[in-house]
Parts: C-alpha cells; structure tokens; sequence
C-alpha cells in the first residue's frame, strides 16, 4: 500500500491550507485514515482521524476546531481542510491507512512520505 499527501507550503499565520492524500495498491477495501505530523526535534503527534464510512472524525485538541478532515467514501483518499494556522503547525504532515481506529490513530498502519506545511508568523 502507497499513500501520496500533497498540498503543502509556506503559509502566513491566520492562513489556510488543504492537504490531500491518496492510497493505492492491495488496500483490501475502504479503510479508516487518518493524519499526523511530525515537526522538527518532536515525536510523531496524531492530529486527526476519519472512518471509512465518513461518519465518525476525532481530533487532538491541538487542532480541534481549527481542522477538518474529510473523504471520498467511494475511495481511500482524505483531505485535510486546515485554518487559523499558527507557527506551531509547521510540520511535516503524513498521512496514514489503517483497519480500524486504534490501528489508525496509534499510528500502526500504513503512512506515506508527508508533505512539508510551514507556517510564518
């Protein structure tokens, strides 16, 4: 399984950005995804989650209320709709696949190689 986020960049704070992300090869169906992020000298930090139905969303607190994330229900793709960025956001932004919420959400499932998001004050 592959998964290709795009939709990063240089942002102003108070900006906005959409990231994108799509899965391909023996996905065995539609899964849950999500989004992480990494920034530099920090761990790993789960941001968002989606069911493979759409219904269901969590967020961290760190993004709640600021981020939305959403998807094709026909396909393994998901968005992530960012606003209010702040310099704090800047990270490298992944993308992941997964079975169900846990696998998702602890960040065992399948991740792509992320896309750069920075945000200047």
């Amino acid at each position: 399984v592959q998964l290709q986020a795009f939709g990063g960049g240089l942002v102003e704070a108070g900006g906005s950005l959409r990231l994108s992300c799509a899965a391909s090869g023996r996905t065995l169906g539609i899964k849950d995804m999500g989004w992480f992020r990494q920034a530099p000298g920090k761990e790993r930090e789960f941001i968002a989650f989606i069911s493979a139905t759409g219904v269901r969303t969590l967020y961290s607190d760190s993004v709640k209320g600021r981020f939305t994330i959403s998807r094709d229900g026909t396909k393994n793709t998901v968005s992530l709709q960012m606003n209010d960025l702040k310099p704090e956001d800047t990270a490298v932004y992944i993308c992941t696949l997964g079975g169900n919420t846990e696998i998702v959400t602890t960040g065992r499932g399948y991740w792509g190689q992320g896309t750069q998001v920075t945000v200047s004050s």
